[in-house]
C-alpha cells in the first residue's frame, strides 16, 4: 500500500474562496453582513478532486492521500478569533467531506484556528471535534501564526503544552507547516515553508519537549527543510551546546517526508536520515507543479525518486506505508478494520 502523508485541497470550489474572501471584506469593514459558510453540492467537490488529486494519485500507483486544508489558504496571520474558528471550521468540513465521498482514497488532517499570539482553546476543541467526531487522523501545526514575523515562542515552550496535552490524549501526530507570509523577504514556498522546517528542528534540539510528552509526534515536510543537508552542524552545535545527539533526542518522535522534488535531495534524505523515520509524501498539486525538462518527470512524483533511490524493499515498505500507520495509529486502526 502506497500512502501519501501530504496532501492539501488546493482545488476546493470557487465558493470556497468566495466565502473567505467575504470574511476578510468584513474585517475591513465590519457594516458588511456576516458571512455564512458557501453551501457546495456534491458534484462540485467530486469534479474538484477527481480532475485533480484523485486522478493523479491514480496515475502514480498510490493509494491513500493525507488530505489537509491548503496550507498558505490558512491564513494564521489574520488576528480575529472568531473569524479562524468559522474559516477552520468550514475548511475542515470540507476536507471531511471529500473523505466521504472517497473513503478509500483520503483521511482528514485538520486545520487549527490560530491566530498571533491567541491561545489555543479553540485550538484544541477543533482538533478534538475533528478526531472525535469527523474521524481526522491528525493536524496541521504552525509553528509561527504571524506568517514570517516569529511573534511566537518556539514549540517546546509551556504555550504550547495545552494543545500537546490534546494530541497525546487523542494520539494523534502534527505535521509542522507554516501558512502564507506576511514579510516580503521570505518568499511563501520557497522560503518561509523551508525555514520554518529548520527553525523547529533546532528548537527541538535546544529543549526537551520529549521528555515531557512521551509520545508526541511530529512530522516536518518538504524533506525537513535543510536538515538532512547540515546534519552534521546539528549534531556538533548539540556537541558544542552540551545536548545530546539529536538522533536520540529528537528523532524518537520527530519524522521527515518525502516532499523533495529531485533525486539527489531524495537519495540525501535516505543517506542521512534513514527509511525509519522517512514517510512517502508528494505534496501533489501543491507548490511545485509541472515537468522537470530535464528529466520528462513532473516535480512532485516522488514515486519515482523513492523507487530509482536503490532502497531494499523493506526500506521501501517501511517509507510507502508503516511509517505512516506507525505515526498515525488512527489511520492505522481505520484501515485495518477495513481490512487493509
Amino acid at each position: 500500500m502506497i500512502i501519501d502523508c501530504h496532501g492539501h485541497y488546493t482545488t476546493t470550489p470557487p465558493r470556497q474562496q468566495a466565502f473567505r474572501d467575504a470574511q476578510l471584506a468584513r474585517l475591513a469593514d465590519p457594516s458588511l453582513p456576516v458571512p455564512a459558510p458557501p453551501a457546495i453540492g456534491d458534484d462540485a467537490i467530486r469534479e474538484s478532486v477527481e480532475n485533480n488529486q484523485l486522478k493523479v494519485l491514480r496515475e502514480r500507483g498510490g493509494d491513500l492521500m493525507l488530505f489537509s486544508p491548503r496550507a498558505s489558504g490558512m491564513e494564521h496571520h489574520v488576528p480575529d478569533p472568531e473569524t479562524a474558528r468559522v474559516w477552520a471550521r468550514a475548511s475542515n468540513d470540507l476536507v471531511h467531506r471529500v473523505v466521504g465521498l472517497f473513503p478509500r482514497h483520503f483521511a482528514g488532517v485538520c486545520q487549527l484556528p490560530q491566530t498571533p499570539g491567541g491561545a489555543l482553546d479553540d485550538a484544541t476543541a477543533e482538533l478534538r471535534r475533528c478526531v472525535e467526531d469527523l474521524g481526522f487522523v491528525g493536524c496541521n501545526l504552525n509553528p509561527d501564526p504571524s506568517g514570517g514575523h516569529w511573534t511566537s515562542p518556539p514549540l517546546t515552550d509551556a504555550y504550547w503544552f495545552p494543545l500537546y496535552e490534546t494530541m497525546a490524549e487523542l494520539d494523534v501526530p502534527a505535521m509542522i507547516h507554516v501558512s502564507a507570509s506576511c514579510n516580503p523577504a521570505f518568499h511563501t514556498l520557497g522560503a518561509h515553508y523551508l525555514n520554518a522546517d529548520t527553525s523547529v528542528f533546532m528548537q527541538l534540539v535546544q529543549g526537551d519537549l520529549f521528555e515531557r510528552f512521551p509520545t508526541l509526534r511530529f512530522v516536518i515536510p518538504h524533506g525537513g527543510g535543510a536538515v538532512p543537508y547540515h546534519w552534521g552542524r546539528y549534531r556538533g552545535l548539540a556537541v558544542r551546546m552540551g545536548r545530546p545527539d539529536p538522533s536520540d533526542h529528537v528523532m524518537k518522535n520527530v519524522f521527515f517526508d518525502t516532499c523533495v522534488y529531485h533525486q539527489p535531495g531524495i537519495d540525501l534524505l535516505h543517506q542521512v536520515i534513514g527509511p525509519d523515520n522517512v514517510l512517502f509524501a508528494s505534496e501533489m498539486l501543491g507548490a511545485v507543479r509541472g515537468v522537470d525538462p530535464e528529466t520528462g518527470i513532473a516535480w512532485d512524483d516522488t514515486k519515482r525518486y523513492i523507487d530509482n533511490a536503490g532502497l531494499t524493499d523493506e526500506e521501501r515498505h517501511k517509507i510507502f506505508e508503516t511509517n505512516a500507520r506507525r505515526v498515525y495509529p488512527r489511520l492505522h486502526a481505520r484501515l485495518t478494520s477495513e481490512g487493509r
